[in-house]
């Protein structure tokens, strides 16, 4: 980052002030759930990852799905879209509806080895801490990050835990300008790159592990990409530079900012729930959960990885991770195996990772 400066803007925001709103959250009606119903029932016989925008119309909804996606987009970063029933709509409707959603917001892409453009987050016994696993497989607490291969996030909940799971996002934008006005001296080694590891996703002619700073500046816009748990195991690779006291010193002073009640939003995530949000300009995080012994009990979400062809200008910085999609220009999201291509399944089998 050439220039150490605030930033402003709807995406710069606090916990406690949005607490008191209530313009981020949307309620279905009933009128609009019939019309996403009958566009899902209408695809039943094809692949949901075949489908686009057009094969899921959506005359009514469109355009409140259209500020849903500038608020997300171009807004304070996030979204909440609540109602849909999924107790009683067969999991393939609730799927394509998501999907039907999802395709107003941005492209799906590809989230994990096994071609998932429709994911799962659920407890599958995975180890948040292991290098060689993924946070959203345990029931583990997922401190505040970004998902680095979306440019936006979305979940929806079909099965919430027993106990905890609690959802919350925080402005990257707040905690820069809050960071910069506190410790700028910590700011700027923020803004410099940390080593980070790829956790065994290399493609062909990369390094195990990459840089990338963790805030960025993108025009008047203020982006931030941050993981943890991936530039501490980047420190496995011999090669990777060492961590110093004042990039460790910078984490924890971010860490601790994002959790203070001032700055992080909290969202009661219920059964039916979307959530959107701009993995750009904030960050999100879940506490550890108890899951249901019984399996169809279990905590379940559908989740989607969505680039935004049209969005605004990145820092080349954010093509680290998995470099460019040629087709749209945006971050490409996870590498795929030869022999894997891109699918939508409605739930968990045989997961590669």
């Amino acid at each position: 980052m050439s220039e150490l400066r605030h930033h402003s803007g709807d995406a710069d925001w606090r916990g406690t002030d949005l607490a008191r709103q209530d313009d981020w959250s949307l309620t279905f009606d009933g009128a609009a759930l019939e019309e996403l119903e009958q566009a899902a029932r209408g695809t039943l016989d094809r692949d949901i990852a075949d489908l686009t925008a057009d094969d899921l119309p959506l005359p009514t909804l469109a355009p409140t799905l259209r500020g849903i996606r500038d608020a997300v987009v171009d807004g304070r970063g996030f979204a909440l879209l609540r109602g849909l029933p999924v107790d009683t709509w067969p999991r393939e409707v609730t799927a394509r509806v998501f999907w039907a959603i999802g395709q107003r917001i941005g492209n799906p892409v590809v989230q994990n080895r096994d071609g998932h453009l429709l994911g799962h987050v659920k407890d599958l016994g995975g180890d948040a801490g292991s290098p060689t696993q993924r946070g959203y497989q345990s029931a583990a607490e997922l401190p505040f990050h970004t998902d680095v291969g979306a440019e936006v996030v979305g979940l929806l909940c079909l099965q919430p835990a027993k106990a905890g799971g609690l959802s919350s996002v925080v402005s990257a934008a707040a905690l820069w300008n809050e960071i910069l006005r506190q410790r700028p001296d910590l700011a700027a080694v923020l803004a410099a790159p940390y080593p980070r590891d790829r956790r065994g996703d290399v493609a062909e002619g990369q390094a195990d592990w990459y840089a990338m700073p963790i805030f960025m500046s993108a025009g008047s816009r203020m982006t931030a990409a941050y993981v943890r748990r991936f530039i501490q195991s980047g420190q496995r690779h011999a090669d990777a530079p060492r961590l110093s006291a004042a990039q460790v010193e910078a984490m924890d002073f971010l860490d601790g900012l994002a959790y203070d009640p001032a700055f992080k939003l909290d969202m009661d995530f219920r059964p039916g729930d979307i959530q959107f949000v701009n993995n750009l300009i904030t960050l999100h995080t879940r506490t550890a959960y108890e899951d249901f012994a019984e399996a169809e009990k279990r905590r379940h979400l559908f989740r989607l990885w969505l680039s935004i062809p049209d969005g605004w200008p990145l820092t080349p910085s954010l093509y680290a991770r998995y470099g460019e999609d040629p087709a749209t220009g945006r971050p490409l999201g996870i590498n795929l195996p030869p022999a894997v291509s891109a699918n939508a399944p409605l739930d968990t089998d045989n997961l590669i990772g």
